[in-house]
């Protein structure tokens, strides 16, 4: 196994970690005040993923500054529905219906990125939504708030990894790390005062542990994008639907049935056949992590139709548009 994909599945192994604790918080603690403090303590490990030859005090300074608000945006909005989805409904059936994503990135990269998607991709993409249709069951069973956010998360997912795709490539990587969580520090503490109180020292702990488990996975994830391809990378990440698994059996007695179980297999297989069926148009979405793998995938992004330029000078940075490719 290459060693850039070891890293990545360590990567997806913490961000599954987290997920899983944050979902033994319940109703203890309100999405606002989870998503705020997991935020700010993921900002700690997130310094050291700055680039070289940037500052953070330039974070302002954008070239497409509407799309980088409307990423933050959609981030924030994310945030909250997959924490609520995480807190509410099984682990396994939280990730089955987020695992949608992949369908709103093409819909919308195709409707505003002018990308080609061939039939193929649209079958394999079906095909998770079939495996979706067999975890959750719509029809047979009620669904709860949870199941309809998660898949707003989706949603909000696509529109945030299909801005990514557009601004990456000429956008400072302060600026993509710094405004998404600013958004959510500033939104969710402001969301959090009605009902706010001190978390317990047992939380607190779980919450630092959860901002420096998120915050290393991110680090690793970056590390695993210049060891490897991300055509190598991208299907590592239906790897948390095993852990979804593992963790909900171990920690909170989910038991998935037989039909959910295919249905599980059905959205991993359908969603890596799509990550590698074309290896020019990966993308790489994060549900959760701000700043994690969908930032970290534009290091190797090749640009859209611009080319990254210097701070500087108006001529492409060679330099960097070497690296994206």
């Amino acid at each position: 196994m290459p060693f850039g994909v070891a890293l990545s599945l360590v990567a997806y192994l913490l961000y599954s970690c987290c997920d899983a604790i944050i979902k033994g918080f319940g109703s203890a603690l309100s999405v606002y005040e989870i998503a705020f403090w997991t935020a700010l303590f993921s900002f700690i490990p997130a310094i050291f993923t700055k680039p070289k030859g940037e500052h953070w005090r330039h974070l302002h300074r954008m070239r497409h500054p509407y799309l980088v608000h409307l990423r933050s945006l959609t981030g924030v909005i994310g945030n909250l529905c997959i924490i609520y989805a995480f807190t509410h409904i099984p682990l396994a059936e939280a990730y089955s219906i987020a695992f949608l994503a992949p369908i709103f990135v093409v819909a919308l990269s195709h409707r505003l990125l002018h990308e080609q998607v061939t039939l193929q991709r649209w079958l394999f993409l079906g095909a998770s939504f079939v495996g979706v249709l067999l975890v959750v069951r719509p029809g047979f069973r009620d669904l709860q708030l949870g199941h309809l956010l998660a898949l707003g998360a989706a949603l909000m997912g696509g529109i945030t990894t299909t801005t990514l795709r557009k601004v990456a490539p000429v956008e400072k990587r302060v600026s993509l790390l710094g405004i998404p969580l600013g958004y959510i520090v500033i939104v969710n503490g402001l969301l959090m005062l009605p009902t706010f109180h001190w978390p317990t020292a047992q939380e607190f702990g779980f919450l630092l542990l959860i901002g420096a488990l998120g915050g290393t996975g991110n680090i690793i994830f970056i590390a695993a994008t210049r060891r490897a391809p991300v055509s190598q990378i991208a299907p590592a990440q239906y790897s948390q639907i095993a852990w979804a698994i593992i963790f909900g059996a171990m920690f909170y007695k989910e038991y998935p049935d037989l039909v959910a179980y295919c249905g599980l297999v059905v959205v991993a297989v359908g969603g890596i056949l799509n990550v590698m069926s074309d290896e020019t148009r990966i993308r790489i979405f994060s549900r959760l992590s701000v700043f994690g793998p969908a930032s970290a995938v534009s290091e190797v992004s090749p640009p859209i139709d611009e080319a990254p330029r210097s701070e500087e000078t108006d001529e492409p940075d060679a330099a960097a548009s070497k690296q994206a490719t």
